[in-house]
């Protein structure tokens, strides 16, 4: 087990008065096991007794014994999960983890009456939320790489390309850097495209006069990155220019309000003003931000919504847009994370008018 983590985790349930919780997440349980399990429909269960009591529960097809740090009960297709899970659960309040499937819930309520289910995720995201020296040192390196093959990526822009000629030249970059897989479908957007924050990649031809949006991140070592830059193939109109260096703008007040003990809202509050201000703000459609780590999207959000604050080792990004539909759009994203004066931009690639010229 990592026992710091552990550790942080039980403060974490004290706070809530949970004297018990069942973590089931394969990155909550890779977190404190260091083993990462893909559980499909079979039950996976990390019991955590405030104790310092932790045990895996797990089936024998993922062959973790004598592979995983952590107390293992092991179980097979022709036994019941529950019913030895249901062994090492006291009386009392049980938390379970929000993603646990609902069907091993109600099973395990019904196995022990004397249990009330809440959900209990809280320990452990709160947890993940302020990355340690390790994780920092991966999200780093993960970042960079991802400086790395964005370039790659911009390379396959020109004349005849499609969004996933592009995607799929970010994907090879990617792989030859050692990514095990991307945080998240890589979003290439062309045009019109830029337009929808979540266009899915597909086989839209570039033209000349488009603002082409590349939002990709990578895995490594199961950490995460994510970034998004906006560049131009052929001249930009003068309103591309001045929304991209509003966007531009937008991002810098976002990063320059980060700091430990500034409410997450204010954040995003700094910069959606510059994008407000200059008369776009109806054009900014998303929050400001999202927590990363071991999953693309984790707690925190940056958000006008988010009641917390910045805290030292919290990894999120902030990635203000400007989307005008039908025409085009504009995303420049950067992860940051909290430090003890401030923040540290993960990945380096500058924000700068870059125009592929049109063939």
């Amino acid at each position: 087990m990592k026992q710091n983590r552990l550790e942080r985790v039980i403060r974490g349930m004290e706070a809530m008065e949970l004297e018990q919780i069942i973590v089931s997440a394969p990155a909550s349980v890779f977190y404190l096991t260091g083993t990462w399990v893909r559980p499909g429909e079979r039950m996976l269960a990390l019991y955590v007794h405030k104790s310092g009591e932790a045990r895996l529960f797990a089936n024998r097809l993922f062959a973790l014994a004598g592979n995983v740090d952590a107390p293992l009960s092991e179980f097979d297709d022709t036994e019941d999960p529950i019913a030895l899970l249901s062994q090492s659960v006291r009386p009392g309040t049980l938390g379970i983890d929000k993603s646990w499937p609902s069907h091993f819930t109600l099973r395990l309520m019904e196995a022990r009456k004397d249990v009330r289910c809440v959900v209990g995720s809280a320990p452990v995201d709160d947890a993940r939320m302020c990355k340690d020296e390790e994780e920092i040192a991966l999200m780093r390196e993960s970042s960079l790489k991802n400086d790395q093959a964005i370039v790659t990526a911009m390379g396959a822009i020109r004349a005849g390309a499609k969004e996933s000629d592009v995607g799929a030249a970010y994907d090879r970059a990617a792989a030859a850097l050692g990514a095990t897989g991307n945080s998240f479908p890589s979003l290439i957007c062309f045009g019109a495209n830029c337009a929808e924050p979540h266009h899915s990649t597909d086989d839209t031809l570039l033209s000349a006069g488009d603002s082409v949006i590349l939002d990709v991140g990578l895995c490594w070592r199961r950490y995460c990155s994510d970034m998004t830059r906006t560049v131009f193939y052929g001249a930009p109109t003068d309103e591309q220019k001045r929304v991209f260096d509003l966007v531009c703008k937008a991002n810098a007040a976002g990063i320059a309000a980060v700091r430990p003990g500034v409410p997450l809202k204010d954040i995003d509050g700094a910069a959606r003003k510059v994008i407000e201000d200059a008369g776009y703000g109806q054009y900014f459609i998303h929050r400001t931000g999202h927590g990363i780590g071991l999953e693309g999207h984790e707690p925190p959000d940056v958000s006008r919504t988010d009641a917390r604050v910045a805290q030292v080792g919290m990894v999120f990004s902030v990635e203000p847009g400007i989307y005008l539909p039908g025409r085009f759009g504009v995303r420049e994203e950067d992860l940051v994370l909290v430090t003890e004066d401030g923040a540290e931009v993960l990945n380096k690639l500058p924000h700068e008018l870059r125009v592929i010229p049109a063939e």
